[in-house]
């Protein structure tokens, strides 16, 4: 074999091991991708189910059903945007800053059901605090204009009208 198809050899082993390689991260790296949606984007297409995803809203007031399953605390509450809710069940003990008609975001997996399992749930920090996603999502769905004044209220989400997305 000559000097140069031996060079030509190891550059294509080099391409092929560098481009499996980053086949490999790519595939790593989509897998754990998980992305924000909203109860209404939910209600248009939602993933499949066993796929993790972060659900964004408000906590419906009302809404909020504790008990416990097992010696463990178990909660279920509805998230919405405003145009659509979502019944979201927890088994763990809720953030201290967890509020009906607050926002938070949950890590979850949506149920064959329509039911959205979550496994972390995150609230708030203050009370001028709000979520990019949530506040992208209110304003996607017409609910607020930023340019007409602050965000709506967390109390007058209880009287938006909304649909349910899932059950």
């Amino acid at each position: 074999m000559t000097r140069k198809r031996r060079r030509l050899w190891i550059v294509v082993a080099c391409a092929l091991g560098l481009g499996s390689a980053s086949a490999l991260a790519l595939s790593a790296v989509s897998d754990n991708l998980v992305f924000f949606i909203a109860p209404g984007d939910l209600a248009a297409k939602a993933p499949p189910p066993g796929r993790d995803f972060r659900l964004g809203g408000m906590v419906a007031q009302g809404s909020l059903h504790q008990s416990t399953q097992d010696g463990r605390p178990l909660s279920l509450f509805t998230v919405t945007d405003g145009r659509a809710s979502v019944v979201v069940r927890y088994r763990g003990i809720l953030p201290d800053l967890f509020r009906e008609g607050q926002s938070i975001v949950a890590l979850g997996t949506l149920t064959k059901s329509g039911q959205f399992r979550a496994s972390e749930v995150l609230a708030k920090h203050d009370a001028t605090y709000m979520p990019k996603d949530v506040e992208q999502a209110l304003r996607k769905s017409g609910r607020w204009n930023p340019a007409a004044g602050p965000a709506p209220a967390a109390a007058s989400w209880d009287t938006m009208n909304v649909s349910k997305a899932g059950g």
